[in-house]
C-alpha cells in the first residue's frame, strides 16, 4: 500500500464526508482526491520524474495537505518545510535533497525567492493558492517506494533528512490508529506544523480511517481553538507538553466542556506528573495517551490509558508490531531498573538519512537477526520488572556534577509539581567545585521566588539534584515543534 491510497480510498467510501476543515474553508474527501490529482498533474506537466524532491514551504493550510497527497500521486518525494525558516535553511534543505520544485504562498515568496536563487536543482516554484484541472497521472511506484524526508535538527549544525518509505509511513499509521481505535467518526483538530511529523500524521491518519481533520495554523489564539474544540465536536486533540501547559493556564476551563472529546495524545517529551493530573481532571471522559516517539521512526511507545494512573512517569510499551528494548554500550539487553539506550525494531523505522551515509550509519546497526537494522536512538531508558519504558535523558544532557549523574528530566518532573510554575528547565553550568552545577530556569507565576524553588526541590530530591542555581524568564525559548530549546538554553 502507498500513502496516496489513503485519500482515494476514503474518497471512494465517503466522498461527501468533510475531510479537512481549515479556516472559512470545509473539504470533502472528494474535494480533496480533486485537488491532489489536478496537483500532480500540474507537476507532471512540469516533468517531474518518479522520485523526485517536491519542498512544501507553507502554512497548515489545505494546499499544505493538497501539495502532500498531489507529490505522491505524481510519484514524487514530498519534504515538508517550517514556514518560519529563514532562507539560509531553506537554500540548504532544497540543495542538500535537490528538489526539483517549491511550492510557497505569496506571505513566504520572498523568502523562499532568496532560497530558490542559491538552489539551481530547482525548475519550478508553484504558488499558492493552487488552480489546476484534473488530468491522469502515470504509476506513481510501490510502497518500498520514498514518500518523504523529514529534515531534523542536527547535532552538525546542519539538518538531517530522515527517509521514509510508503512502507515506513503505512506501518506507523497502522499501528497508531489501532491503538488509538481510530474511526471514520473522528473528528481531530491539530494545531501542529505540518512539518512536525506529529502534526503530518495527524493529516495522514485521519485519511486513512476516513475522520475528519480540523486544521489551525497555531495555538497563538487559544480561545479560537478552544471554540472549535467545542463547536466542531472534537474527538482526538493532540498536545506537546508546552501546549498542555498553556492550556492548563487557561482559567476558565471546567471538568466537562467537551464532552465529546474521545482522547488526547501528548508525545515529544513526558508530561510532568502534576500536568497529567490536572488533564484528567479537566476532561474526565477523555483517554490521556503519553507517549514517546522521534522522528527516525515516528513513534515508539504508548502507555494504555488505564495504566497512567499506576505508573503516570512512563511512556509505556513498544506500539503494536514493534519492539523497543533496551541495552548497554556493548549492545547487550540490560535488566530491569538498570540505564540503557534505546533500541527500536520494526517496519517503520526510517531508510537512512538523506545522503548521509556516516550519520546513518551511527544510528542504523546490525539487529537480533542478519537481515536487519535496528535503530539506536540516543536516549536512555529503563524499564520497570513488568516491561514498561521510562525515559531518563537524551545522552547528551546528563548533566555530571559531584561525581554523579543528573537526569534534567528528573528535576523538571519535580519543578512542575510546585504550584505557579509554568515552564521549566535544567542545564548543567560549570562550576570549579562540582564539575556542573544544577541550573533551572523557570516562567513562573508572580510571587515565586528562588527560594520556593530550592526548597521544594531540597525536600523531594537527592542533594546533588537540587539546583543550585535559578533563573526566572518571562517564557522558555522553543523550537519550531514546540519543545523547549534547552540547548539554546544552555549555549547561552
Amino acid at each position: 500500500m502507498r500513502v496516496e491510497s489513503f485519500l482515494l480510498e476514503s474518497a471512494r467510501r465517503f466522498p461527501a464526508k468533510t475531510a479537512l476543515v481549515a479556516g472559512p474553508q470545509r473539504l470533502s474527501y472528494e474535494e480533496l482526491a480533486q485537488r491532489a490529482s489536478a496537483f500532480a498533474a500540474h507537476l507532471a506537466s512540469k516533468g517531474l520524474q518518479r522520485g523526485d524532491r517536491v519542498v512544501i514551504f507553507l502554512q497548515n493550510s489545505p494546499e499544505a495537505v493538497t501539495a502532500v497527497f498531489g507529490t505522491l500521486l505524481a510519484g514524487g518525494i514530498f519534504s515538508v518545510v517550517n514556514p518560519g525558516t529563514k532562507s539560509d535553511k531553506l537554500a540548504y534543505i532544497l540543495n542538500h535533497c535537490a528538489a526539483k520544485v517549491l511550492v510557497t504562498e505569496p506571505r513566504l515568496q520572498a523568502i523562499a525567492h532568496d532560497a530558490r536563487e542559491r538552489a539551481p536543482a530547482v525548475v519550478t516554484t508553484v504558488v499558492a493558492p493552487f488552480n489546476f484541472q484534473p488530468a491522469a497521472v502515470p504509476n506513481p511506484g510501490i510502497d518500498l517506494d520514498v514518500a518523504m524526508i523529514v529534515y531534523t535538527s542536527g547535532s552538525t549544525g546542519f539538518p538531517k533528512g530522515v527517509t521514509m518509505t510508503h512502507a515506513n509511513i503505512v506501518a506507523a499509521a497502522t499501528s497508531i490508529t489501532t491503538y488509538l481505535e481510530s474511526k471514520e467518526s473522528d473528528v481531530v483538530l491539530s494545531v501542529l506544523p505540518l512539518a512536525f511529523d506529529y502534526g503530518l500524521y495527524q493529516a495522514l491518519m485521519c485519511a486513512k480511517v476516513g475522520a475528519t481533520l480540523i486544521l489551525e495554523k497555531s495555538f497563538t489564539y487559544p480561545a479560537v481553538v478552544l471554540e472549535k474544540l467545542k463547536n466542531e465536536r472534537v474527538t482526538g486533540f493532540p498536545l506537546v507538553p508546552t501546549l498542555a501547559a498553556m492550556l492548563l493556564q487557561m482559567k476558565h476551563l471546567t471538568p466537562g466542556m467537551f464532552p465529546d472529546l474521545r482522547y488526547l495524545t501528548n508525545t515529544a517529551a513526558a508530561l510532568p506528573r502534576a500536568h497529567i493530573e490536572r488533564l484528567r481532571d479537566l476532561f474526565p471522559q477523555a483517554k490521556l495517551y503519553s507517549m514517546y516517539g522521534l522522528t527516525e521512526c515516528k513513534r515508539c511507545t504508548y502507555l494504555p490509558p488505564e495504566q497512567l494512573a499506576i505508573r503516570p512517569e512512563s511512556v509505556g510499551i513498544a506500539i503494536p508490531g514493534t519492539e523497543a528494548y533496551v541495552v548497554d554500550e556493548q549492545g547487550e539487553r540490560v535488566p530491569p531498573g538498570t540505564t540503557g539506550e534505546l533500541v527500536i525494531r520494526g517496519a517503520h523505522v526510517m531508510k537512512c538519512y538523506w545522503n548521509d551515509d556516516a550519520a546513518t550509519s551511527r544510528v542504523l546497526k546490525s539487529g537480533p537477526y542478519p537481515w536487519e537494522k535496528v535503530l539506536h536512538t540516543g536516549d536512555l531508558f529503563r524499564t520497570d520488572t513488568e516491561g514498561f519504558l521510562y525515559f531518563v535523558s537524551r545522552k547528551d544532557d546528563i548533566i555530571k556534577t559531584r561525581g554523579e549523574k543528573v537526569s534534567p528530566k528528573e528535576v523538571e518532573n519535580v519543578l512542575y509539581e510546585l504550584a505557579g510554575i509554568r515552564e521549566a528547565a535544567v542545564i548543567g553550568v560549570p562550576d570549579p567545585l562540582l564539575g556542573m552545577a544544577i541550573k533551572a530556569i523557570v516562567a513562573a507565576e508572580e510571587g515565586v521566588t528562588e527560594r520556593d524553588v530550592i526548597r521544594h526541590c531540597a525536600a523531594r530530591l537527592e542533594d546533588f539534584m537540587v539546583p543550585s542555581i535559578v533563573e526566572f524568564r518571562g517564557q522558555l525559548p522553543k523550537s519550531e515543534n514546540g519543545k523547549i530549546a534547552r540547548k539554546e538554553l544552555a549555549a547561552a
